[in-house]
């Protein structure tokens, strides 16, 4: 019987490897590049130092950006405002890879490395039984037998194999948008992160005293180039997250709420992510009209919300989608940022399809109403307001009336 495995090389996932070799299964390992800071031949020698039958590389950067990424920039997409997805965003890719990979091979079951507790569990199963149809045999051991981290260690030793390297105090899981730190001292939820939770960011009080300043330019919501340098967006996203990180932007620390219903103390760097996303954010301001801008704000939140509960094949995301790139045809421009310090300012944004007027908004030569005009304006524009303040405070009026008369 053949298994294919959605394989990291980390821990879990090395002590499930043998426990699906120990119930007879062929192990078929699966690791899908999507910007890992991995040795990826070194996954591969380690798997079959393992027992896999056969090993698959998928090289997934360039379609993770471009399929991916691209719709969480033009989504602005911040879950509950503040994780920008990474995780969230590559297991719907990494699920589909390893569906192909399972049906090439004919293989009999898939498997993977998710908790009971956690939400990936939901992100890859949904997309493993959209792929391969709702009869497929998903083998998830994490999860089936509450298998603890002290559990895979024990697994491996017994093997005669050591965890490995990169086994640590932490929970780690990386891509290339973002990178999550869980577990060990960071789930004491007032305890500030040590600072050896962090490898992409370094210690803001630490970071140069000279600001970076970056120029994105963005063609209808795509980042395209940096600096006048233009490139494919995976490399944008490399870019960011080195010259962002080293001078200390990108650290995310906030209670998420889980799908299954637990809150947690989740840890992030996203230098890059979050380098787009507000200059996006600020970009779209500049652009599309007031009424435009606050019902793109209840799209994104949405389609957010949709990608971290795991829920990429829900046929309300292609709807959502369909506004999302409707309404950035027009987000084309520049946007100026400042980074110092840990902190990131915008400083300037340009565009040529934005509805802002130097020469209107001048105080001092540009257009301005006339005082019959103006106050016209303001007597139109707040009659609804003032007639519904004006009839609440004669109706609070007459209730303290009624309450005096039936006090005495």
């Amino acid at each position: 019987m053949k298994v294919v495995l959605a394989y990291s090389g980390g821990l879990d996932t090395s002590a499930i490897l043998l426990l699906l070799k120990e119930k007879g299964y062929k192990v078929i390992t699966v690791t899908v590049d999507v910007g890992l800071d991995e040795d990826l031949k070194g996954v591969e020698e380690r798997a079959y130092m393992l027992g896999a039958y056969k090993h698959y590389t998928i090289d997934a950067k360039s379609e993770f950006a471009e399929k991916y990424i691209s719709k969480a920039v033009k989504a602005n997409a911040l879950y509950e405002d503040s994780y920008p997805l990474g995780t969230a965003l590559a297991r719907p890719l990494i699920a589909e890879k390893v569906a192909e990979v399972a049906k090439y091979e004919e293989a009999e079951a898939v498997a993977h490395g998710c908790t009971g507790k956690g939400n990936d569990q939901v992100r890859f199963d949904s997309t493993l039984l959209y792929h391969l149809g709702p009869g497929a045999k998903i083998i998830a051991p994490v999860r089936e037998m509450a298998l603890t981290r002290e559990m895979s260690m024990e697994i491996l030793k017994r093997h005669g194999f050591q965890p490995p390297g990169s086994h640590g105090k932490y929970s780690i899981d990386e891509n290339m948008w973002t990178r999550s730190i869980e577990g060990g001292p960071i789930d004491d939820e007032y305890l500030e992160p040590p600072e050896d939770a962090y490898a992409w960011t370094v210690a803001p009080e630490k970071a140069p005293d000279t600001p970076l300043y970056l120029e994105i330019e963005f063609q209808e919501g795509v980042p395209v180039a940096v600096n006048g340098e233009y490139m494919p967006l995976h490399h944008i996203v490399e870019k960011l997250n080195k010259e962002a990180g080293a001078h200390g932007y990108g650290r995310i620390d906030h209670i998420e709420n889980r799908v299954v219903g637990l809150k947690s103390r989740e840890v992030y760097e996203a230098p890059a992510a979050m380098v787009l996303i507000n200059a996006h954010k600020d970009l779209e301001k500049h652009i599309l009209t007031p009424r435009e801008l606050r019902f793109k704000r209840l799209l994104d939140r949405e389609w957010s919300d949709l990608v971290y509960q795991g829920l990429w094949i829900e046929p309300l995301r292609s709807h959502l989608e369909a506004a999302i790139d409707s309404m950035n045809k027009s987000i084309t421009g520049t946007v100026r940022v400042k980074i110092y310090k840990g902190s990131l300012s915008i400083v300037g944004r340009k565009s040529p399809y934005s509805s802002y007027s130097k020469e209107a908004i001048d105080y001092n030569t540009g257009w301005y109403p006339t005082g019959e005009e103006a106050e016209g304006f303001v007597r139109i524009y707040t009659m609804h307001s003032l007639a519904a303040a004006l009839a609440r405070e004669r109706q609070q009026e007459a209730r303290l009336a009624g309450e005096a008369v039936q006090h005495h």
